[in-house]
């Protein structure tokens, strides 16, 4: 049996709740198109966002670790991945949209610079004069400017509400900027999910790659309540040794209580709101998603923990510091001589500016790229 795009638009209607974004009510693309015969619009969209140069590179950008640290440890393409298994989770328990939670997460880091954090803040000093930088506009920049794959229009010409929900992406590292999609209301129910999905995903895997990498040990976290709960709830005791099976199993369980706490706290604030509509969801004054009290604190106290003994970690903070050295002396050498960019860029200046094209060029960079770029520019013993 075939189903065809309008069988599937029905079956949302029939399974999914009122409150959820339906893709049959799309507010549409800004450039008109004939919708596909046998996929909705946010699958559309999530296969435009698979198959672009900005996602692909996301596998040798950082996430905590520099790529070339190891192959075991999360990037950014895995970290995107596993946020969208989480959001999915989330979004089928609740009737939310999950093909649109999907696509949010698989795109909320494309515009995110080598380096991670360390990368982006160097791009964002380097720009304070010229229009500053934020990978988080500049994911929304790569969807709807410069991915360069359609004749009849810039960027993927997503849903409207896929865009919205990226430009209104916020964590603890993202800051939203909405002010042409509606900033009046809150992000819809679905990229609320997107959102505490990426803070789940990675607080949990970066204590994963964190306990990995040796940078932190079980003795530290000792006191940290969430990792006593969890600890316990596997029968594991403080004296034995963490093997890389109980690691797995820590991990996995900490997910699965934070994922059902989530779940159940968000059920609780629909039903207090008796929200009816995903219009009325993003009229409320509160965000409906986000964890109970408890588990709140206890994720604070283990954030904190992480920032003071991972992102913090002197080996860390070296390889953040060359990272901003790399980034700023890149950015000082093209502008300084701009014929150092490849013709390709170059052409793009005169529509761009320069600073804005250098940007946008570094900020596509993998780390592997950016190091390879810097040893070609600076090192006199590597052909240019």
């Amino acid at each position: 049996m075939i189903y065809t795009r309008q069988q599937l638009e029905e079956y949302e209607n029939q399974t999914l709740a009122p409150y959820a974004v339906h893709s049959k009510d799309s507010k549409g693309r800004v450039y008109p198109e004939e919708e596909a015969d046998f996929r909705t619009r946010f699958q559309r969209d999530r296969e435009r966002i698979l198959h672009t140069t900005a996602f692909r590179r996301l596998e040798y950008k950082t996430q905590v670790f520099i790529n070339h640290e190891g192959d075991y440890y999360r990037t950014r393409l895995t970290h995107s991945l596993e946020v969208a298994q989480i959001g999915r989770s989330v979004a089928r328990s609740l009737g939310a949209n999950e093909d649109l939670v999907e696509t949010i997460c698989l795109a909320h880091d494309l515009g995110h610079p080598p380096f991670g954090h360390s990368g982006e803040a160097a791009l964002a000093r380097l720009m304070r004069d010229y229009g500053g930088f934020n990978h988080n506009q500049h994911s929304v920049r790569i969807v709807t400017t410069l991915e360069n794959r359609y004749p009849d229009f810039p960027g993927l010409n997503l849903s409207w509400e896929v865009v919205e929900g990226m430009v209104k992406h916020e964590t603890d590292y993202d800051i939203a900027d909405a002010k042409d999609y509606a900033p009046e209301l809150r992000g819809h129910l679905e990229a609320q999910i997107a959102n505490v999905a990426d803070e789940l995903a990675y607080t949990s895997h970066d204590l994963d790659d964190g306990l990995r990498s040796g940078m932190i040990t079980p003795a530290q976290l000792d006191g940290i309540a969430i990792w006593e709960i969890v600890n316990e709830s596997i029968g594991r005791r403080k004296t034995e040794t963490l093997d890389e099976l109980s690691r797995h199993q820590i991990i996995r369980r900490l997910i699965n209580f934070e994922v059902t706490d989530l779940i159940q706290s968000i059920d609780r604030y629909l039903r207090k709101s008796s929200v009816k509509s995903a219009l009325e969801v993003q009229k409320l004054p509160y965000n409906v998603v986000g964890f109970s009290e408890d588990m709140y604190r206890r994720n604070r106290e283990l954030k904190d923990f992480l920032y003071a003994n991972l992102y913090r970690h002197y080996r860390v903070v070296r390889m953040s510091a060359k990272a901003e050295k790399i980034v700023a002396e890149l950015f000082g050498i093209y502008q300084k001589t701009p014929a150092a960019l490849p013709p390709g860029i170059q052409e793009l200046v005169p529509e761009r500016g320069l600073e804005r094209t250098i940007c946008d060029y570094i900020a596509g960079m993998t780390d592997r790229f950016a190091i390879d770029e810097y040893k070609r520019l600076f090192d006199a013993d590597v052909l240019p």
